[in-house]
């Protein structure tokens, strides 16, 4: 990857692109026995790249990765599935090894000279930041809750405060898909004039947002040193018709440009879950439309993405599904 990038954290000498949306690895295997008793296809592992160090995250998953997992698998015949007569889809179970999680991943597919090929040219659907059209991939978590903390909500509360330069702030503590540290524009921006007496933005708040999510790792019982686990958002209010709530979601102390996958559906989770703040923020006319599993639109820096969760009626989150696209870019040798 061309880690550890001291001198400037471009990784010039290697595969990374000197941010940490392009920093990643994903390491795809053979389904064990064992698992594939269980229907599982193939098994993965997420790793999360250091850039100015060498460090390795194993902490979390990536959503945007973990969407193309199943195309890989079949690509390289790890593990093949027949199409859906009725819709011309394959679904292949993954195995997360960081969450210990099932990932489902439905894409279409053709059968060319008796082989099942992934088809990921389709004019289907768009994805914000992403240009053009292509395939529809359906990713689909299943039992989402407690990816690494063992529960939804960690600390048993959707709503808790930390401590932090001698203030009290509240945040929503949630752990689906990936465990994240939601805390509202409103709350940062009033403790950095209190701190500052000047009206910082949000993008150049990091060391405030980064003491918020070391305490917040501490009161989910994570360790607060990792970078990559728990995420961090910031939660606004929708400011417009096409969109239900807004977020900037940090990723290893830099705002992203987007929304880091698991992030968007650890907020729709939040969202669907009464007394969190992203209850609250996606507002009281349609709290009940969202409950009864009506899609959250999240608006985020390159536009707006929609995401789902289903619960039990015992409150247990059954899954959590988003649309993504992807294509193939390359194959070959890394020389290292």
């Amino acid at each position: 990857m061309g880690s550890p990038d001291t001198a400037n954290g471009l990784q010039i000498n290697g595969m990374g692109g000197g941010i940490s949306s392009l920093s990643k690895i994903c390491v795809v295997g053979l389904a064990s026995a064992e698992q594939k008793a269980e229907g599982i296809d193939a098994e993965y592992t997420f790793v999360q790249v250091g850039i100015r160090d060498s460090t390795i995250d194993l902490s979390g998953n990536c959503g945007n990765l973990s969407s193309m997992v199943g195309v890989f698998a079949m690509d390289e015949g790890l593990c093949t599935r027949g199409p859906s007569t009725s819709s011309g889809t394959t679904t292949i179970r993954l195995h997360n090894t960081n969450t210990n999680k099932t990932i489902d991943t439905t894409f279409p597919v053709i059968v060319a000279d008796g082989n099942v090929q992934p088809k990921l040219d389709i004019l289907q659907t768009t994805m914000a930041g992403v240009p053009g059209e292509a395939s529809q991939i359906i990713l689909e978590f299943i039992s989402p809750g407690g990816a690494r903390t063992g529960k939804l909500l960690p600390t048993g509360n959707p709503l808790d405060y930390v401590s932090v330069h001698g203030h009290e702030i509240p945040v929503s503590l949630v752990d689906a898909t990936n465990p994240t540290v939601f805390v509202t524009h409103t709350h940062v921006s009033r403790v950095n004039q209190q701190m500052s007496h000047t009206d910082r933005s949000i993008s150049d708040s990091g060391e405030l947002l980064e003491s918020i999510r070391r305490a917040g790792a501490v009161k989910m019982g994570l360790d607060p040193n990792m970078q990559a686990q728990p995420k961090i958002a910031v939660l606004s209010p929708p400011c417009g018709p096409d969109h239900d709530i807004g977020i900037l979601a940090f990723s290893m102390g830099v705002l992203h440009k987007a929304v880091p996958m698991t992030v968007g559906l650890c907020l729709g989770v939040a969202a669907k879950v009464d007394g969190t703040l992203a209850w609250d923020l996606t507002g009281s006319m349609r709290l009940q439309q969202v409950k009864e599993g009506e899609l959250v639109r999240i608006k985020h820096p390159s536009g707006v993405v929609e995401v789902g969760a289903d619960f039990g009626v015992d409150g247990e989150v059954l899954n959590a599904k988003v649309v993504r696209t992807g294509r193939r870019i390359m194959t070959g040798r890394v020389w290292w």
